[in-house]
Order: structure tokens, then sequence, then C-alpha cells
């Protein structure tokens, strides 16, 4: 069994990581390799004490791009065995997570198989940007995110693939610097393969620590999403819609608003521009509904982050798809 990773800035989780699947219930032999990228953190030297402390089971290879889906295909060159497993630098797996993805490969014949991206926060911040994760307000209905029955999917979280099936395709495509893992699966069914997604392979998500790197990671999701798309039409669906025309809603209803405060510093308001209130409300009492009820059990402050969270999830997706240009 080899699990494979590419991390870059992960000095916070990457030794609870590592560990976490060093520390799987699997009788068979298990290597962890990790492709790390140029790190302005200590990343590089606790993986390095980790390949110390655990030698020919921890292996460190060089990503020089800091790409992901570049270091992903490195760390896949360094594996060794049949069933590869990625896991992520900020992800903890449940002890039994390899061993699950093994009987499930082996029960649904799938070539990849994932399950739940469980978000869980420490900081107030941290536990709202997890509520609207996990909330299908914030993100749909994908299974991997809110969960559901087993079955197959269009794309799982991290994967679990069989090594042949992965080689067949040309592992991951580096041109892709987002939607690495879906734009694989895309071809991984379009050569015959099933992707399945089982609830019992739940995986603990470390999530960003402030709005602003969580407008980032969703404005990166966006832009991608829309390259992907432009490059396979028929994978457009009105779940990628939405966040795209709630941003196009709410910029034309604040500018009809802008227009008619700007009238009625010469004269009078218009009324109809009272028109762009419609969009701009209507958003945001659905969201501020919709994430205080995601927010529910959490702490105040947290709870009423998480409508913040999940507008900035929106319009950091949704703009991100809208300015998004080619692959090249």
């Amino acid at each position: 069994m080899s699990v494979f990773m590419a991390v870059r800035d992960e000095e916070l989780h990457i030794v609870e990581t590592v560990e976490a699947v060093l520390a799987q219930d699997h009788a068979g032999p298990l290597e962890v390799v990790v492709a790390c990228g140029p790190s302005r953190d200590r990343t590089r030297e606790l993986l390095d004490g980790l390949a110390v402390r655990h030698p020919g089971r921890v292996t460190v290879v060089d990503n020089p791009s800091g790409l992901t889906a570049a270091g992903l295909n490195a760390a896949l060159s360094a594996t060794r065995y049949d069933v590869l497993v990625r896991v992520d630098g900020h992800a903890v797996v449940p002890h039994d997570y390899v061993a699950t993805a093994v009987e499930t490969l082996e029960r649904t014949g799938a070539v990849n198989v994932g399950g739940v991206m469980a978000a869980v926060g420490t900081t107030p911040t941290e536990q709202a940007i997890a509520a609207a994760m996990t909330s299908p307000i914030g993100v749909g209905g994908e299974s991997f995110h809110v969960g559901g029955g087993e079955g197959p999917a269009l794309s799982v979280y991290l994967g679990a693939f069989r090594r042949e099936a992965l080689d067949a395709v040309g592992r991951y495509d580096e041109r892709y610097l987002r939607a690495q893992d879906w734009e694989l699966n895309l071809r991984l069914r379009e050569a015959g393969g099933t992707i399945w997604f089982t609830p019992a392979m739940r995986v603990e998500y470390r999530p960003r620590p402030t709005l602003r790197r969580l407008a980032r990671q969703y404005f990166d999701y966006g832009t991608w999403r829309r390259k992907l798309v432009r490059a396979n039409p028929s994978t457009v669906s009105l779940r990628y819609l939405a966040a795209p025309v709630a941003v196009l809603g709410i910029g034309t209803g604040l500018v009809v608003l802008a227009g008619g405060a700007v009238a009625a510093l010469v004269g009078s308001w218009p009324a109809w521009t009272l028109v762009g209130l419609l969009p701009v409300a209507g958003y945001a009492l659905l969201v501020t509904a919709g994430g205080l009820a995601a927010g529910r059990g959490l702490g105040l402050r947290a709870r009423l982050t998480v409508p913040a969270a999940i507008a900035t999830m929106h319009m950091a997706w949704g703009t991100g798809f809208l300015l998004s240009r080619g692959t090249e």
C-alpha cells in the first residue's frame, strides 16, 4: 500500500497527518511518499525528521515547482505498490481508512474510491468555515462534502486508486493548478472506470484559518473549474452556474442602486432603481438564514461568522469562474 502526498507550507499539520497514516490498521506493507514544494516554514525539516524516524516507511521527494499536480506525479513515481492512496497535507485519516479503501476497491471493482471531506475547525473562524463547507447551501449537494449513501460518483475527495488505471490515463494533468482531481476522475470515467463514493471513508480536514485565505482558495477553485468546463463542456451543471449567477445578480443590483444614488444627488431618487435591492437583499437574507442554521450548535462568534464564510465562498468561486481564462 502506497500513500502519496504533495505538500507545501504545512508545518502546522504535517506531522499529525503522516503519523495518522503510519498508524493505520493495515496488515501488509505500507509506505508514505511525500513530494515537498518550496516552503516558507519548517515543512521540509519536519518531513526529513519523519523519514529518519521511520526509515523505509517515509520517503520525501522534491517538488521544485510547488504545484500540486506536479507534486502528486512526483510522489507517484517514487511509490512501489499497486494500491495508491492520496492523502492531503492538512487532512487526518482515521485508523481504518486504508483498510476500508482496500475493501471497497475489491468489493466494487472501482478504479478510484473515496469518502467524506469532514471539515473540522478549532478556532471560531475555522469552525464557521467548516460549517459552511459541510452545508448544502455552502457547497451544494456533492456527497463528499455533505455525505450520503454509497455508490458511483462523478468525483470523490482524495481517492484510493488502482495503479494500472491511474497509469493508463496518464496520472494527473499538470496544466491544472486546481480541479485536478475532478479532471482526473473525468478521464478515469471516460476510460470505462467507476468512481465510487462511500461514507465509510471519512477524512478529517483542517479548513483555512481566515476568510481571506478562504476567498483565495475558492477563487482558485472557481477559476480552474471554469477551465475544466471550457475544455469539457459536458461537465457544466446548474450547481456550477449558481455562484456566477449570484455574483452577476448582486453586481447588477449594486450598479442599479449606485445609479439611483447618483441621480438622487442631482435630483430625486428614481423609484425604479429600488429594484436593485431585490438580488442584494434576497441573497443576504438567504445566506444569513442558511448560515445561522448551518452553524447551529456552535459558539456565538462562530455561528455569526458562518453566513460570512458562505458568502465568501460563493462570491470568490463565482468571481473566479467569471474571470477565468484558458489553461495555457
